[in-house]
């Protein structure tokens, strides 16, 4: 979780002093869902991610000098700096993608566990998408399918509780999680900022997939500290700063290194060697990035999917 915390507050100041093109759109906030989810997962097991996606690839696996050099246009990046921040995928990992359509990764989730299903592989797939997607028919010709042939796949539903800037209780009606029980499909409804009660939920959604028991769906109340991107700076207008002070008293990082050294099972020397390790990667890791050489104008027509 410190990894994306400090990966998304640099990629924040690429963004202010300009050396990064285009937007991001900050995982702050969140990471306990990224992080609880995937450490129930095996490395070969697939996730498809979200345009607010860094953490899910950070926490499935994906380096941190290759990231950063994706958001910078490098070719040294996981799209050879083609795809940016809203597409980086890693198959290495079993990161098939982030997608800047939102529910747009629906179908591809589903269909890696329908392939899953038929190879007898025993991996499963896990979706990830906001509350927005819950306006999106795709989402929902999805679960049907994997209902109906229990498939594999695991939905996470990330509600930060705003769709871009209107509050999900103005663009979505009736309970979110009534949404997957409608297709009989296993819903829970958990603390997005606690990673351990994340990961003992999506422990239980991973194992019931691998037994052949179908989807779940997972519904995670979380929020983002930032704004909707990285030029949302005055959200005075949608959200208010009381409300922002108040989530940000469960920082999900917090949360954690709290319980640790509650049950003393780690003391702030070591919480901060780990903070300062990992500081020192992130900026050998933009150096790398920075330093890296552009993609040749040559290239464009090629490894691009249509």
């Amino acid at each position: 979780m410190v990894k994306i915390r400090l990966f998304e507050e640099e990629v924040n100041q690429l963004y202010l002093s300009a050396k990064m093109p285009g937007l991001a759109h900050l995982y702050i906030g969140e990471e306990a869902v990224a992080v609880g989810v995937c450490e129930a997962l095996c490395r070969d097991d697939y996730i498809t991610s979200t345009h607010r996606g860094h953490g899910h690839c950070i926490a499935k696996g994906a380096a941190l000098d290759q990231m950063f050099a994706e958001l910078l246009g490098k070719a040294a990046g996981y799209c050879r700096g083609k795809g940016g921040s809203m597409h980086i995928a890693d198959q290495d990992t079993g990161n098939l993608g982030a997608n800047a359509i939102v529910g747009g990764s629906a179908g591809i989730a589903t269909g890696a566990a329908l392939s899953a299903q038929m190879r007898g592989s025993g991996q499963i797939a896990v979706c990830f998408f906001g509350d927005g997607a819950l306006g999106q028919g795709l989402l929902y010709e999805s679960m049907n399918m994997a209902a109906l042939w229990k498939l594999p796949v695991v939905y996470v539903c990330e509600n930060n509780q705003y769709n871009e800037y209107t509050h999900y209780s103005e663009t979505t009606a009736g309970a979110l999680g009534a949404r997957a029980e409608a297709f009989g499909i296993p819903t829970e409804a958990i603390d997005g900022q606690d990673v351990r009660a994340v990961h003992a939920a999506a422990q239980s959604c991973a194992e019931r997939a691998r037994r052949g028991g179908g989807p779940s769906f997972l519904l995670c109340n979380t929020y983002r500290f930032h704004g909707h991107h990285v030029g949302d700076i005055d959200r005075a207008y949608y959200r208010s700063k009381k409300e922002e002070e108040e989530w940000k008293k469960r920082d999900p990082i917090s949360l954690l290194a709290d319980w640790l050294k509650k049950s003393k099972l780690a003391e702030n020397k070591t919480l901060e060697a780990i903070g300062n390790e990992i500081a020192a990667e992130i900026q050998k890791a933009v150096r790398f990035a920075l330093d890296a050489a552009y993609p040749d104008p040559e290239e464009v027509g090629q490894h691009v999917y249509a």
